[in-house]
């Protein structure tokens, strides 16, 4: 087992990492940038690193300097959370170099996955139904427009390198099509620094459902289960929840049959998740695959009562899986509470919080870095935390997760609270009748 892990990351993943570590007798290594000095994950940590200024660019993404902060504390491993490194290869490869452990997948099989051309040629390999498009990357517009007309309109063209939604346009007629070819590869071109597209066919109405997995180092995979995350502003998750309410038992059986796939046809080594969309009929297409932690795993943990982030330390240090798949035995529901006021359009909110209370009681999980008087800064991911409850059926977690957020207190910033109150309220959420478009189509 590893004596020392750095968290490559902040907020409330990195402390959330550090109370695994602590528990399993692991000392830490937080680094942090200037803007996040007073940061509970700095003062929670053995050790503390400043790997720079505030822009991510030259802290949490400065490779060199996280690195010999590892070298100076003597770190073995390196816990990257979500975001920031957590799947970039290059990192991932000289953390390997260097014999400091990375904690997830291989650089190989990251940009396997990463890359969602070649990500889709991988699982159609493996056998797991994959969303009728492009076998690769489009080479022009008349490819475009030809395949296009070949499996029929609505499509959706996405950057190769894509993620949150960036470089990605649907396109309902040929006429269309010129426009949203321009402005995705410009868009992809700015975010990514790579204008690959490739398409595939648009699925109206879907749910966004993802299976929990988890690989060894001895070619052994399991899943843990799904996530429903269809609640999304922008592709943005707001709201997960495990069970789905739209998953029936032979559903869950044939997704995870096929997330397994996904994860042996890489010998996938680690905890991700095997993303999903799925349609009115239930007939479900790979989407894509996460080599990392999610931000929603709580959930699952809640309802299977395991620890995920032990599970990726012990994965990473060569301890086998029982192989078992796990199934839901609670109900859980996940509200990400972000510094954004949700009356005006998701505006972000950094500031000082004046005022704090958490909620409690049973059911009740809150995986927060915040505090009275903690300064959100301006520069980072607006998350403040989660609120996650618990209960033996979903009306039980609707009902505690009202009750919680009544009772969450947070002033200085605008937060999400008041969205979510008004969506644990509203008569068709409360019934399960959600797809990704429930927003843009419900008025809260």
């Amino acid at each position: 087992m590893f004596k020392k892990i750095l968290i490559a990351n902040r907020g409330e993943i990195a402390l959330r990492v550090i109370r695994t570590c602590r528990e399993m007798g692991i000392r830490t290594v937080a680094v942090f940038s200037v803007a996040d000095k007073d940061s509970l994950h700095v003062r929670f940590a053995d050790e503390a690193v400043c790997i720079g200024p505030a822009p991510s660019s030259q802290s949490y993404l400065d490779i060199p300097s996280i690195m010999s902060a590892a070298e100076i504390t003597n770190a073995d491993a390196i816990h990257p959370g979500y975001g920031f490194l957590s799947e970039n290869p290059k990192f991932a490869r000289i953390c390997r170099e260097h014999d400091i452990k990375f904690i997830g997948p291989t650089a190989e099989m990251i940009e396997t996955m990463g890359d969602k051309s070649n990500a889709k040629k991988t699982m159609r390999a493996a056998g797991v139904p994959t969303i009728p498009g492009s076998l690769g990357l489009i080479a022009d517009i008349q490819e475009g427009l030809g395949l296009a007309q070949e499996i029929g309109y609505p499509v959706i063209l996405k950057a190769t390198a894509g993620g949150g939604g960036k470089g990605m346009r649907v396109v309902w007629k040929p006429d269309e099509f010129e426009q949203a070819w321009n402005k995705a590869r410009q868009e992809a071109k700015a975010s990514f620094s790579n204008d690959g597209l490739y398409l595939e066919k648009f699925i109206e109405d879907p749910r966004h459902i993802e299976i929990q997995i988890v690989g060894d180092q001895f070619g052994k995979a399991c899943h843990l289960s799904e996530r429903d995350c269809s609640i999304q502003r922008r592709h943005q998750k707001l709201v997960e929840e495990t069970p789905s309410p739209f998953m029936t038992d032979e559903l869950r059986e044939r997704m995870g049959d096929a997330a397994i796939k996904a994860a042996k046809a890489i010998s996938y080594e680690g905890v991700g998740t095997v993303e999903f969309l799925v349609d009115k009929h239930r007939q479900f297409y790979f989407m894509e695959m996460n080599t990392r932690i999610q931000v929603e795993h709580p959930i699952t943990e809640e309802v299977i009562y395991h620890d995920l982030i032990k599970e990726q330390i012990k994965v990473a240090a060569g301890i086998p899986i029982s192989g078992k798949n796990y199934y839901p035995q609670l109900h859980a529901i996940e509200c990400r509470i972000n510094a954004e006021d949700s009356e005006n359009g998701f505006r972000p909110s950094p500031g000082k919080i004046t005022t704090l209370h958490t909620p409690g009681g049973h059911g009740v999980r809150v995986d927060s870095h915040v505090y009275s008087g903690y300064v959100i800064p301006p520069n980072y991911d607006s998350m403040i935390g989660k609120l996650i409850t618990v209960a033996q059926t979903r009306e039980e977690a609707l009902a505690t997760m009202a009750r919680a957020l009544d009772e969450f207190v947070i002033e200085g910033v605008k937060t999400t609270i008041p969205f979510h109150r008004k969506l644990m309220r509203n008569p068709k959420f409360i019934k399960g009748e959600y797809t990704t478009k429930f927003l843009e189509e419900n008025e809260l």
